[in-house]
C-alpha cells in the first residue's frame, strides 16, 4: 500500500502565534484517497494528486504564512483497506482532510469513521447521493457528481430531445442500482418507459449478450449505468454491434474525458453523456488543464471532473482554513458553506446545508473523428443544466443538517 508524503512549505515565515494555537502540528495535511493502481487510476490516480498540490501551491500560505502537506495512499476499492488507512491518518499521522474517494462504498464508510472527528472528507469523487442525504453529515462536503444527479439530470436532458423509451445496462453494486433507480424515477414520473434491464457483474469483458437485449428491446435510449473499464467495454462493443447506427441513442451516466480518449473518438462517436467538467469549456478551464497536462507523470492528459474537483474543494478546504484560522472540520466546514460565487472550474456555484456543492451540468456528445481539431477536442455541448435544477432538491434528501 503506498502511502506517501510529499510536502510544500508555501512560506518562509512562520505563523502568528494565535494561528499556531489552531493550526494542528503548524500544518495543514491533506489526504488524497483513491484508486491508484485499479479501475479508477486514470479518472482520479496520482492525476487527483498532482490536482491537490496544484491548489496547495496556488493557495501560497493564504496570505498567512499556512504550510500545507499533501499525503496519498492507495483504497484499492476496498472499504475495510480505506477505513484503516483514514483512521491511521485521524488517529497517528494528523490529517486534516481527505479528499476524492471514488468508490461508494469506501466514501460511505469514512463518512461514518470521520463523523464528529475534526477531520473534513471532500467527497469530490464519492457519487453515492447518501452523502447529503441520510448519510450526510457535519464533517462532509460533497463535489462534482451524485447518484441523483447522474440519474436525473441525464434522463431529463434525454428525454427532452424525444428519449422516452428506455432500456438499461447496469453494473449489479450499488453505483449502477442507485443510478438506475434515480433514472427510472424520473422517466416514468415524465411520462417515459423503462422497457427493460440487463445487470452484468463488475469487471464484465463481454456485453454482446446483454446488448442484444437493449436492441430487441427496441428502446430509443440505452442507458449505461455503469463505469470505468465496464462503460467502455460495453461502448467499444455496441459500436460492433452497430448500436447508433441503428437509430437507438446510447448514453454514458459516469463517463469522463480519459475514458473516452481510451476508447478513441471513432469508437465513441455520438455517445452521449453527462459531465460537472470540461477541459476545453472556456479560458479558466483550459488554462487549469494546460497547468495540469504540464505536471510531473501527466504527460499531456487532460483532467478529468474528478480531477478537477480535488483541485476545486482542496483550494476551497484552504480558503476556509485561512479564513477562520483554523484547520478543525467544526470551524472549515461551515466557512466553506457560506460560499456563493463564480468558481473558475465549475461556473455558478454554491454550498448548500447539507454539504452538496451545486453547480451546473452540462449533457455533451462525443464529436466525429472529422469534427475533432487537436488532442483531447472530443465533446459538442448539447444542454446546460442550471445549478439550481442539476441536483436533489435541499429538501427532499431527508439530512438532518437542514434547518
Amino acid at each position: 500500500m503506498k502511502n506517501l508524503k510529499w510536502t510544500l512549505a508555501l512560506a518562509a515565515s512562520l505563523m502568528s502565534g494565535a494561528a499556531n494555537a489552531e493550526i494542528s502540528d503548524n500544518v495543514v495535511r491533506i489526504g488524497v484517497l483513491n484508486d491508484i493502481s485499479g479501475i479508477f487510476q486514470d479518472t482520479n490516480g496520482m492525476g487527483s494528486v498532482e490536482a491537490a498540490r496544484m491548489a496547495a501551491e496556488d493557495f501560497n500560505g493564504g496570505g498567512k504564512g499556512i504550510k500545507v502537506e499533501i499525503v496519498y495512499a492507495d483504497h484499492q476499492n476496498k472499504a475495510d483497506v480505506g477505513n484503516a488507512i483514514a483512521r491511521k491518518w485521524l488517529d497517528v499521522e494528523g490529517v486534516d482532510a481527505i479528499v476524492d474517494v471514488p468508490n461508494s462504498a469506501v466514501g460511505l464508510s469514512i463518512n461514518t469513521l470521520l463523523r464528529d472527528s475534526r477531520m473534513t472528507f471532500l467527497a469530490s469523487s464519492t457519487a453515492s447521493s447518501d452523502l447529503t442525504g441520510k448519510a450526510c453529515s457535519p464533517n462532509t462536503i460533497q463535489w462534482v457528481n451524485d447518484a441523483w444527479a447522474t440519474g436525473n439530470t441525464t434522463a431529463a436532458a434525454m428525454m427532452s430531445r424525444g428519449g422516452k423509451d428506455w432500456y438499461f445496462l447496469t453494473v449489479d453494486y450499488a453505483l449502477g442500482k442507485g443510478i438506475e433507480a434515480e433514472a427510472q424515477k424520473y422517466i416514468e414520473g415524465h411520462g417515459g418507459k423503462v422497457l427493460g434491464s440487463s445487470k452484468h457483474p463488475l469487471g464484465t469483458s463481454d456485453f454482446a449478450s446483454f446488448l442484444l437485449q437493449a436492441q430487441g428491446s427496441k428502446a430509443q435510449v440505452i442507458g449505461l449505468a455503469n463505469a470505468g473499464g465496464d462503460t467502455i467495454n460495453a461502448v467499444k462493443q455496441a459500436a460492433e454491434f452497430g448500436v447508433q447506427q441503428s437509430g437507438q441513442k446510447l448514453v454514458a451516466f459516469l463517463l469522463f474525458i480519459n475514458d473516452v480518449h481510451g476508447m478513441g473518438i471513432k469508437v465513441a462517436q455520438g455517445l452521449q453523456l453527462m459531465e460537472a467538467f470540461y477541459w476545453d469549456m472556456n479560458d479558466d478551464t483550459r488554462a487549469f488543464a494546460k497547468r495540469f497536462a504540464a505536471r510531473p507523470g501527466m504527460n499531456g492528459k487532460m483532467p478529468s471532473g474528478n480531477q478537477a474537483g480535488v483541485y476545486a474543494s482542496t483550494l476551497a478546504y484552504l480558503n476556509a482554513v485561512a479564513a477562520t484560522g483554523s484547520d478543525n472540520a467544526k470551524d472549515a466546514v461551515p466557512e466553506m458553506k457560506k460560499f456563493r460565487g463564480k468558481d473558475k472550474l465549475f461556473g455558478d456555484t454554491a454550498i448548500r446545508q447539507d454539504g452538496r456543492v451545486v453547480h451546473p451540468m452540462y449533457l455533451f456528445e462525443v464529436k466525429k473523428p472529422e469534427e475533432s481539431k487537436y488532442p483531447y477536442d472530443y465533446y459538442k455541448l448539447v444542454s446546460t443544466i442550471p445549478a439550481d435544477q442539476a441536483f436533489r432538491p435541499l429538501a427532499d434528501g431527508g439530512c438532518e443538517l437542514v434547518k
